[in-house]
């Protein structure tokens, strides 16, 4: 029998919610609530970005925002997501993605010291929990690019 962890009620009622919705988690469905509330129109899961990964692949962005900062959100975090995020990052340089987690305090790994926000720290994303902060919404866009 798998020792697999059962959802608890609560986050499969969250869940089924969001799917109800178009959303895949619960806290995608509250960043869109969020959002929403803040007139933000922000797009989801709108653009695909080609990265390659021995083959070409796609990664499509939970959240756009209208000055083209990219927020990722994450309940977990696994090192699948981590190694994609970091050769997209080392594939387009100039794109700006973030991470909303619903705990970024949460270890990597059973074994590991180092926590969600650690890792991004370490990598140069910005993270924050629960919800993407007003700031982010409010800065200006980067005209570099």
């Amino acid at each position: 029998m798998s020792k697999q962890k059962r959802p608890t009620a609560s986050r499969s009622k969250a869940r089924r919610a969001a799917l109800k919705y178009g959303y895949r988690s619960g806290l995608e469905l509250d960043i869109a609530k969020s959002l929403e509330e803040r007139g933000v129109k922000a797009e989801y899961e709108s653009t695909k970005i080609k990265w390659v990964d021995h083959k070409v692949r796609s990664y499509t962005p939970d959240w756009i925002l209208p000055n083209g900062i990219i927020i990722e959100s994450k309940g977990r975090f696994v090192a699948a997501d981590r190694r994609k995020h970091l050769e997209i990052k080392k594939q387009y340089p100039d794109l700006d993605i973030r991470f909303v987690f619903s705990n970024p305090n949460a270890k990597l790994s059973k074994v590991s010291k180092t926590t969600y926000a650690q890792w991004c720290k370490r990598h140069g994303f910005k993270h924050a929990y629960k919800d993407i902060p007003q700031e982010w919404i409010e800065e200006e866009p980067n005209k570099d690019e």
